[in-house]
């Protein structure tokens, strides 16, 4: 295990490049004939939380499964991101995410209306030591409309392109006439993204300690044999927390399907994203976590920032015959 003890970066940065906000603005009006639903909440175990009583209202463009109706931002589960029906409305902003060099999860325009506001509050996962990152592109704005992050008063315009610790205290408030929309990208930080910071970002992420995320590679097939279960630690199935390779071990099952790998705990699935030789991390999730397969044993890795910890699990002798199917 490697450590590295360094400052923590600023917590905003606008990036490069620009985009038209005519060409956003004009297309926001295409999915704007209806009533956005209200935002709801991601649990970590899963589980999706009622409407906000704040006027903040959402329509989703990638989102866990494609499903229209998921207004959370999603997290590790069943079923990876995909484009839901709406993006295919959009195709500048489309063309604007095929372009960010980083694995997406949710993107989601978010409208914040007259007189809303936030209470203050942290997103601890958009944290550069998880390795995740939250973007915003503003499309229609206002001198009133301001974001208060670690303290600091922001008026990001519209066409900007910027990045912010949210991870870090923030809240959102409108005093303006109008509703605040901006598209919202949560994404997988990587070292290309990395590349679109500002140039003194550049050198303090040289020593910063942050977690680089590997583009998806094309799946491989898994071993030929798979254990029908494993025992691993529960902190691996504990999103909240740092430590995943820590807590009483659990009964878990690897199995395949379609294309992919499930893993299955208790009544969770969740969706295995295949990284780089035979490394799979959580869909919706960095490689904060990853399981490795070998032909016999399993390996888990565990990061925050620079540091690694890796765990290896033989595969109980018992385990034969052909990979499960979920």
């Amino acid at each position: 295990m490697s450590t590295t003890t360094s400052a923590r970066p600023a917590p905003a940065a606008r990036l490069t490049p620009a985009f038209d906000p005519a060409r956003l603005a004009h297309e926001l009006a295409a999915v704007t004939e209806h009533e956005w639903e209200r935002q709801r909440t991601h649990y970590a175990a899963g589980r999706i939380g009622p409407d906000t009583p704040t006027d903040w209202r959402v329509l989703p463009l990638r989102s866990p499964g494609g499903d229209p109706d998921r207004t959370d931002p999603g997290g590790p589960g069943p079923d990876d991101y995909a484009a839901t029906d709406w993006l295919q409305q959009l195709p500048y902003l489309r063309q604007i995410l095929e372009a960010i060099p980083a694995p997406l999860n949710a993107v989601r325009l978010l409208a914040l209306g007259p007189s809303a506001a936030s209470q203050p509050h942290c997103d601890p996962k958009y944290d550069l030591r998880r390795g995740m990152v939250r973007l915003h592109i503003p499309i229609v704005t206002h001198p009133g409309a301001v974001l208060v992050l670690d303290g600091a008063e922001h008026r990001w315009q519209p066409g900007e392109f910027w990045y912010g610790d949210f991870s870090r205290e923030h809240l959102v408030r409108n005093t303006g006439p109008v509703r605040r929309v901006h598209a919202v990208i949560d994404a997988l930080f990587t070292r290309e993204l990395a590349a679109l910071f500002p140039e003194p970002w550049q050198e303090e992420l040289t020593d910063a300690d942050v977690l680089f995320n590997r583009q998806p590679a094309p799946a491989r097939r898994p071993p030929a044999t798979l254990p029908p279960v494993l025992a691993l630690p529960s902190g691996f199935m504990d999103f909240g927390h740092d430590t995943p390779l820590e807590g009483p071990t659990t009964t878990v099952r690897i199995a395949e399907r379609g294309d992919g790998l499930v893993l299955q705990w208790g009544e969770s699935r969740f969706a295995l994203v295949h990284v780089a030789a035979g490394e799979y991390r959580y869909a919706g999730w960095s490689e904060q976590r990853t399981l490795q397969l070998g032909n016999d044993h399993l390996v888990l890795h565990a990061r925050h920032g620079r540091a690694l910890t890796s765990q290896h699990y033989p595969f109980p002798a018992a385990a034969s015959g052909s990979p499960a199917s979920a």
